[in-house]
């Protein structure tokens, strides 16, 4: 029985064929403009990172390893070389006579045929001897070894020379596109976006699987010239099967592809199918060799599919990349809210009196008690003590139980508010798919050396209070301005009113907390340096220890923001891949590749076979 493939026609294209096609002795000029804009696409792309765990950044890592791998291994080196040999890429399913047809097509047994599965480990290259110098020289496919002798190691390529072949046209012999192996299946994909042709072998048992028809639609998004061989069909099902086959070929808008019919039929001693079975095809394959036109139309075809699809394929890559920069934006964000929140805990702290308690109160209450508060101040406020001390009561205790006291409220505040941070950091990243991702344990508290940097902060700031008063002193009326307990009372009173939110203008909460405790630093403060004075040295005080504690907590809030650093992507990485893939669009415009009509293939004949 017959069945008679549609062929591919349409009209040649002589001028891109003399530029594309082989010429004697020397190479064609590469398209120009391609090449460089190429170049830059592969640069954005290998720059694009996607570390982050998000949804997305798995398949964009999947796509930016597959382009690159197309642009090394087909597009640049096929555009450096327009006039090289046609590779055709023979892939299909497990078991679905690629290498026994390629073995047949080149009438020598190069590629390993079998029941035992997957039969091809690595690919295998067939070519005439006259062409092999281009595929060892490693430009096409160059991240495989060139190998003279086969190979169970799938990053290798065993090239053989087969003189039946003509010139012009190699066979590519790639694993299953199913097997069981994932690296052969990965390679195959690769394999197959480094063809010119793709010739797709199914069987009559196979030809509807999922597998093959998704990769024949990846095809036809690419552009890429297929031509279809249905395998081991039994000849009463010939018209049947390859009917079916075509209907399903026309709804993909594939329909042009030459399709070939082989029938069930044997194989001789050497694992070769009969002459008459693979006639047509071979003879397809030689008149396409000698065709230099057809050979070019073939290649601007392929090429000038390949290229269209980089731009949509590119731009779900820069989507990608702007959502890890998003991801990490949001990551950040939720850091500095936890920690602009402590922030602002230890300004209400400053601010509502609860620093003014317990121990501080008490401590500042003996400190007033005793007298000494006054002993080195100016004597005209002498008239003040009485007032003073009937306000306050208590034991007699030295100034440093008061800095003990405050050195230690400040600290607990610090601890307490840094601890909270870390827990609503870590909490809102672990609601967060790639913020979960970057967790460690340790980040769900505070620093480990956070005590220690609290308590230098508090005696750095209290020393600054001290220098302070030093200097807004030096030219005011201080009976021994040069002794220290007179330095060192004075600014434990700024410190006292540091810790009121109104500069000692008196509320029922400072009253009730103090017991007229801020009444009497006023008092005091007023009576050396003015009222003025007194408000600018504890507005001071107090912007100087909020400035301390922001870089304490932005020191905390780092342990965090490292992580992204370490992940962010460059925030214009998208800009750049759409910026490259756009430059790739206009130059491919202008090259010349694309013209109307496909490529003037030979027409496919189908045949009858011997049925086993």
């Amino acid at each position: 029985m017959t069945t008679h493939g549609d062929p591919a026609t349409a009209a040649s294209a002589p001028a891109v064929a003399a530029r594309t096609g082989p010429s004697e002795g020397g190479e064609a000029p590469p398209v120009e403009g391609l090449p460089a804009a190429l170049t830059g696409l592969r640069a954005a792309i290998d720059a694009a990172r996607f570390p982050l765990a998000l949804p997305s950044a798995e398949p964009a890592r999947r796509t930016a390893g597959s382009l690159t791998d197309q642009l090394d291994d087909y597009l640049l080196p096929r555009l450096a070389r327009l006039d090289a040999p046609l590779l055709v890429v023979v892939g299909g399913s497990t078991g679905a006579g690629k290498s026994t047809l390629v073995n047949s097509l080149v009438q020598a047994r190069v590629s390993a045929a079998g029941v035992l599965r997957p039969t091809t480990r690595s690919p295998v290259l067939v070519c005439n001897p006259a062409d092999s110098g281009w595929f060892r020289q490693g430009e096409l496919l160059p991240g495989l070894t060139r190998t003279n002798e086969p190979s169970e190691d799938p990053g290798t390529l065993h090239l053989v020379t087969a003189p039946a072949l003509p010139p012009g046209l190699a066979f590519l012999d790639a694993p299953d596109i199913d097997s069981v192996v994932d690296a052969n299946r990965a390679l195959a994909g690769q394999l197959l976006a480094a063809a010119d042709l793709w010739l797709f072998v199914t069987t009559a048992a196979r030809y509807a699987d999922a597998v093959p028809w998704e990769l024949l639609r990846s095809a036809r998004g690419r552009g890429a010239v297929i031509a279809m061989v249905l395998d081991r069909v039994p000849p009463e099902a010939a018209d049947e099967i390859a009917a079916h086959l075509q209907e399903m070929l026309a709804a993909q808008d594939l329909g042009s592809a030459p399709l070939f019919v082989l029938p069930e039929t044997w194989v001789d001693g050497q694992g070769l199918l009969p002459d008459k079975v693979t006639a047509p095809l071979a003879s397809w394959f030689a008149r396409l060799a000698a065709d230099a036109d057809a050979r070019a139309a073939v290649v601007r075809q392929t090429l000038d599919g390949a290229l269209g699809a980089l731009h949509p394929r590119v731009d779900g890559l820069a989507d990608a990349a702007d959502e890890q920069v998003a991801a990490a934006d949001a990551l950040d964000e939720r850091v500095r809210a936890a920690y602009r929140g402590a922030h602002r805990t230890v300004e209400q702290g400053l601010s509502d009196g609860r620093l003014l308690r317990g121990e501080v109160l008490a401590r500042w209450q003996e400190f007033v008690g005793t007298g000494e508060l006054f002993r080195t101040l100016e004597a005209r406020i002498g008239r003040l003590r009485d007032r003073v001390l009937a306000a306050v009561t208590g034991r007699p205790a030295p100034a440093a139980e008061l800095s003990t006291a405050i050195e230690s409220q400040l600290i607990t505040l610090l601890r307490g508010v840094s601890a909270e941070a870390a827990e609503n950091a870590y909490t809102g990243w672990k609601a967060h798919p790639a913020g979960a991702a970057l967790l460690e344990p340790p980040l769900a508290h505070a620093a480990e050396d956070l005590p220690a940097r609290a308590e230098r902060l508090v005696r750095d700031w209290q020393r600054g209070v001290l220098e302070l008063v030093r200097v807004e002193g030096g030219d005011r009326r201080f009976v021994a301005r040069t002794a220290a307990y007179a330095v060192n009372a004075t600014g434990l009173a700024v410190m006292i009113a540091v810790f009121a939110s109104t500069a000692f203008i008196p509320t029922g909460l400072e009253v009730a907390t103090g017991a007229g405790t801020t009444v009497a630093a006023q008092a005091v403060l007023q009576a050396i340096f003015g009222d003025q004075a007194v408000r600018n040295l504890a507005a001071k005080a107090r912007e100087d220890l909020l400035d301390r504690v922001r870089g304490l907590l932005d020191s905390e809030a780092e342990r965090f923001l490292a992580r992204t650093a370490d992940a962010r992507p460059a925030t214009d990485t998208g800009d750049a891949l759409r910026r490259a893939a756009g430059r790739v669009e206009v130059a491919r415009h202008r090259s010349g590749l694309s013209r109307p009509g496909g490529p003037a293939l030979p027409g496919a004949t189908a045949y009858e076979g011997e049925a086993r």
